[in-house]
């Protein structure tokens, strides 16, 4: 019995596993590398994004954008940002300005009044809340690259 047992134990360890179904690694330089390969996709638009992982209640998308974002206020979604390139300025809370729901759960709209101005910058992780209105703003010329994580909340 010993025997087959040790044979058991060596195949298990001569034929290694894949990754978990739902485990996700991104090294440091797959991260720093997301804003060339967004680059390619933008065309004559001034922001992109692309799905990197669905895992059912959470999301990950890798996004690059050249230029200032509208407000915006997810009903159900929290959003996790971790700023992998650049730099800009996350405006938090606050009134939307003109809000209109464009989608279920989301309204967007022109800006924000009474918000909070956050200087946000590569290597930064920030967190938003659902149902918290937010902004993402740049300097003419600057651009910012960071992977967003979507997480549902009830």
């Amino acid at each position: 019995m010993k025997p087959f047992l040790l044979l058991l134990l060596a195949a298990g360890f001569a034929f290694p596993a894949g990754d978990p179904t739902g485990f996700y690694f991104w090294k440091a330089s797959e991260l720093k590398a997301f804003p060339s390969t967004l680059a390619s996709k933008l065309g004559g638009a001034n922001m992109t994004s692309q799905p990197v992982a669905n895992l059912g209640n959470y999301t990950f998308a890798a996004v690059l954008r050249k230029e200032s974002g509208g407000a915006e206020l997810h009903e159900t979604q929290a959003d996790i940002f971790v700023i992998t390139a650049g730099e800009g300025t996350l405006t938090i809370g606050g009134t939307i300005a003109d809000g209109k729901t464009t989608q279920p759960h989301e309204i967007r709209g022109t800006s924000i009044t009474g918000g909070i101005d956050k200087k946000i910058g590569a290597g930064d992780v920030l967190t938003i809340p659902a149902k918290m209105a937010h902004q993402m703003k740049l300097d003419r010329g600057k651009e910012i690259s960071y992977l967003a994580i979507k997480v549902a909340q009830e």
